[in-house]
């Protein structure tokens, strides 16, 4: 597959127009990165809905949206209990609130959790009382930007045989190993970089594999939910990216293995 540098360039010039404001937001933290969270919730959700029912997206978008907001304020509070319950039963109300304006009950309640569920592990990892609450979230971000970038970089430029032909033809193997190997270099450089107690260079690099592979597989899984619901791209707010969950899938599935890394940091007690 060949280089496209038209394509590269276009989705540069997103990148340097929409970066700055996430990283000022993961910056200043508290109520700022949450506003930011807020929004994509938002965005992700009316993305969603649009996929997976068309025909009533502004209804069953409005409920999703609602749903994740409102467990994502809980989070950004202090209630991650409260937060997680909240997930559940807004998934429940939303996909109740789909079946009864004609949509899909499942896609609804799915989209809840399938969105929800990260947002606010997001907003746990920044919102924790120190600087290790921007170190982690820095983590996440590098290591799934640098995963994702490199996997489009190298399977562009090399090529070769397909990854999954079957659900997303353009992903090769080559682009798969130098996402991986992109993610374990920018996870053991964040944690030779930035002190984040027990996490070491080695245990970074661990921890950046895994997240990488989570990214492969959130975007992998991104594209099965777009064939099975007839789109190219989730949207086209982003110009050269698609839409917003085109740039997050990954992201996504990255936040969680990072959180349960933060987990079992956590547990090792003092120094963690």
């Amino acid at each position: 597959m060949a280089l496209k540098i038209g394509d590269i360039g276009l989705r540069a010039a997103s990148a340097v127009v929409l970066a700055p404001a996430a990283v000022l937001a993961t910056w200043a933290g508290g109520a700022w990165f949450c506003a930011l969270v807020v929004a994509a919730c938002g965005l992700l959700a009316f993305e969603w809905a649009r996929m997976s029912a068309p025909r009533v997206w502004r209804s069953v978008g409005a409920a999703v949206a609602l749903a994740l907001i409102i467990a994502v304020v809980a989070a950004h509070i202090g209630q991650m209990s409260l937060a997680l319950i909240l997930l559940v039963f807004g998934a429940l109300a939303a996909g109740l609130f789909a079946r009864s304006r004609g949509g899909e009950a499942l896609d609804a309640a799915y989209g809840v959790l399938y969105l929800g569920w990260p947002c606010v592990l997001l907003i746990w990892l920044r919102d924790l009382n120190d600087a290790q609450g921007l170190y982690w979230t820095v983590l996440v971000f590098a290591v799934a930007w640098a995963s994702d970038i490199l996997a489009y970089l190298v399977g562009s430029a090399v090529g070769g045989p397909k990854l999954w032909p079957r659900f997303s033809p353009n992903k090769t193997w080559s682009g798969f190993i130098g996402g991986l190997l992109a993610g374990m270099i920018a996870g053991a450089a964040m944690a030779g970089w930035l002190e984040m107690g027990r996490l070491n260079i080695f245990w970074g690099g661990v921890l950046g594999l895994a997240a990488a592979l989570a990214t492969m597989a959130g975007d992998l899984w991104e594209s099965a939910l777009k064939r099975r619901f007839g789109v190219k791209d989730a949207g086209n707010i982003i110009p050269g990216h698609g839409g917003l969950l085109d740039r997050v899938d990954g992201l996504m599935f990255a936040v969680v293995v990072v959180a349960a890394g933060r987990v079992i940091v956590l547990m090792m007690g003092p120094g963690a």
